[in-house]
């Protein structure tokens, strides 16, 4: 297959599933992963996708995102480091609520294999972070979900989770978010899972982002949180010198999480 050939493909695929992964391509193409990095490079300069760490995502993100099935497969070591540093923010007893998408879905995991975890509630508007709290064998974790209209991410937002979330208290709410805006705050696509979001923020004692570093080069819709709204924004160490300088200067506390560099991939034709 000539590089024309694969590129429509890619294309193709990220206009039905909102992202690529490079692993991915390159097994289904059968070519090596620096020849689809090429691919993607080429196609970046065009303006036609977006690079991100380990494949790319659609320009068209201002209106809708990926599908959780997708997302949950992109940035997987970012995602684990700032997951690592989340569930220090975390006591054994505490109240807590954790938002939807798969950053917040990464620190549910690394949560609920901590010693952390023991006692804990959690309240969740993410079908993901519910199912994983009932496949657990000890029941020292409480859950209590939302309810709400489904979202592409697999999150429960609307009117019924906000007026559920209204109802109830936590220590501590863990947000992801689709895209950072210096100096606004964090945005959604969704307007609804916004509301749900700042419902959520408006229980806690404690709000707490978490978002990859890739996050403040995208673009969305809603608003849900400016950053005086928020006391900690936990990213990995990816984020550039000046953009983590302009964001310390407006949010309480900024944590850089060191991500553990992955084995290199075999670039054999």
């Amino acid at each position: 297959m000539i590089s024309s050939q694969r590129q429509h493909l890619i294309l193709s695929r990220l206009r039905t599933r909102g992202a690529v992964r490079i692993t991915a391509l390159s097994k289904e193409l059968g070519v090596s992963a620096m020849t689809i990095r090429r691919d993607i490079a080429e196609l970046a300069d065009k303006g036609l996708l977006k690079r991100v760490h380990g494949g790319a995502v659609t320009t068209s993100t201002l209106l809708s995102e990926p599908l959780f099935s997708v997302k949950s497969q992109m940035d997987i070591g970012l995602k684990d480091a700032i997951a690592q540093e989340a569930i220090k923010y975390v006591s054994p007893g505490d109240v807590i609520a954790i938002g939807g998408g798969t950053t917040a879905y990464v620190f549910a995991q690394h949560l609920l294999e901590s010693q952390q975890a023991s006692g804990i509630t959690i309240l969740t508007n993410s079908i993901p972070v519910a199912e994983l709290v009932q496949a657990l064998e000890s029941k020292d974790v409480e859950v209590i979900v939302t309810g709400g209209v489904t979202t592409r991410s697999n999150s429960l937002v609307g009117p019924i989770a906000d007026k559920v979330i209204a109802s109830l208290r936590v220590n501590t709410v863990f947000l992801g978010t689709h895209s950072v805006s210096i100096p606004r705050g964090f945005l959604m696509p969704n307007s609804l899972e916004a509301a749900t979001d700042m419902a959520m923020m408006g229980i806690a004692d404690r709000t707490i982002i978490l978002t990859d570093h890739t996050k403040w080069s995208c673009t969305s819709l809603s608003l849900f949180a400016r950053f005086d709204q928020v006391e900690t924004v936990i990213t990995d160490d990816g984020l550039d010198p000046d953009t983590a300088a302009k964001t310390k200067e407006l949010v309480n506390e900024l944590v850089l999480a060191e991500q553990v560099e992955p084995a290199q991939e075999s670039e054999q034709q």
